[in-house]
């Protein structure tokens, strides 16, 4: 028998196990505030939405009248208690059939996944976890889990490319910290977001205070944090054209953070320091090419869909510059055969890089004519300092390849 809350509870998992939206899931025969409704367990399901719901999951009724074999705290035990990757689809399914009960078991369970989700590129999932894990931080009342959540919101937020929401977010995640004197720990992941969401709205002035109070918090330190921190800092040093103060932090990260403390993040410190040179003028293709041999040593043990495409990604770049268009082509088709799990910046600077080969290949027009639609939807989502590095990329871009065809110096300029 379908009765709520567990029709709500079994409906939400297996539109999200499907990566369905409500809205997808929804179609033309049921509206968003229904589903919603539904899945809440605030409306009984009627035989006509069982119907619809059943023929746009693919599934049958029996689907919403399986039993929950594994519970919330059972499905904590088992995932925490390994050091494995395996265990998020575990605890995604024991979290659709919880009562709601233990508010702090359920926060804990939100965590993880949301951690779980971003490892793997899933940035729509994540922020699903995230919306629900801010407003339980709300219910639970402490101002730690709050500013955690808001935190780690802004941060999915800024992936998704919703950098107005999100630098509201670590706004009032800061402001929290700092009436309830928080831990110097939390401050530092706070100001992390703050520091981005700032640089990628292009609100230099208010990032580069926040920067100078970031590094300020981790003087001393060498761990993650620091090295995250020293990033972040370098990273804002490139949007404002200082290519030298920029090396100087990524050499600090680079030099003093060890792989056996945390093997992603050493290897994403590549990548970064990677398209930092490949982002100076003129660029320094020889150095990139030596941080990329050096990810692709470390990415089988420590390989994840989102990081494994930032280096094809970061290949294509390359190869881009070094006049392999095809070789370049062949890269992001790679990514498009296995659907890009990145960051809002890095799809564009995939797109992007279509659009340059594009006009390379002769396709002029077509090019320009994408660089402008990419140059625009960036300026519409608040996303500033991108949509200016198009626009120079593509006159870049059109300059070289006018050159070219005058018999001038060749050498594509720096990209995004």
């Amino acid at each position: 028998m379908l009765e709520q809350p567990a029709f709500g509870r079994r409906l939400k998992r297996l539109r999200r196990e499907r990566g369905l939206s409500q809205a997808t899931l929804a179609g033309a025969g049921m509206s968003t505030g229904y589903l919603s409704r539904l899945e809440s367990g605030a409306r009984n399901p009627t035989d006509r939405a069982v119907a619809h719901l059943t023929k746009q999951l693919g599934v049958n009724v029996a689907e919403f009248e399986e039993q929950q074999t594994v519970s919330l705290a059972q499905a904590l035990t088992i995932v925490t208690s390994i050091d494995s990757d395996s265990g998020g689809e575990l605890l995604e399914t024991a979290l659709a059939g919880d009562d709601g009960q233990d508010l702090l078991l359920r926060w804990q369970a939100l965590w993880l996944l949301a951690q779980w989700k971003r490892r793997h590129g899933e940035h729509a999932s994540e922020l699903e976890y995230l919306e629900e894990l801010v407003t339980l931080g709300d219910e639970v009342g402490l101002p730690e889990l709050r500013v955690r959540a808001l935190t780690q919101l802004a941060r999915c937020l800024r992936s998704s490319g919703d950098i107005v929401r999100a630098v509201d977010i670590a706004v009032t995640a800061h402001r929290v910290a700092g009436a309830h004197e928080l831990t110097a720990q939390d401050v530092v992941l706070v100001l992390l977001a703050l520091v981005s969401v700032e640089t990628e709205a292009g609100r230099l002035p208010d990032a580069r205070a926040h920067s100078d109070e970031l590094l300020a918090l981790v003087e001393g330190r060498s761990d993650a944090l620091w090295a995250e921190a020293l990033w972040t800092a370098a990273a804002l040093r490139v949007r404002q054209g200082d290519f030298e103060s920029a090396q100087t932090l990524l050499d600090q990260a680079l030099n003093g953070f060890q792989s056996r403390e945390n093997l992603v993040l050493w290897l994403r410190l590549r990548v970064a320091a990677a398209r930092l040179h490949l982002q100076k003028v003129p660029s320094e293709v020889d150095v990139a090419q030596r941080y990329v041999e050096a990810i692709e040593c470390g990415l089988p043990f420590a390989g994840t869909p989102a990081l494994e495409q930032e280096l094809i990604s970061l290949k294509a770049d390359l190869a881009f510059r070094e006049g392999r268009y095809m070789d370049a082509r062949a890269m992001l088709g790679r990514i498009d055969q296995t659907g890009p799990r990145m960051s809002y910046r890095d799809r564009m600077r995939l797109d992007v890089l279509e659009n340059r080969l594009r006009i390379v290949e002769g396709h002029e027009e077509e090019g320009l004519r994408g660089m402008q639609n990419l140059a625009q939807q960036a300026h519409a989502t608040s996303n500033i300092d991108l949509a200016a590095d198009i626009w120079r990329i593509a006159a870049e871009t059109l300059v070289e390849v006018r050159n070219e065809a005058r018999g001038g110096p060749k050498g594509m300029g720096p990209q995004s």
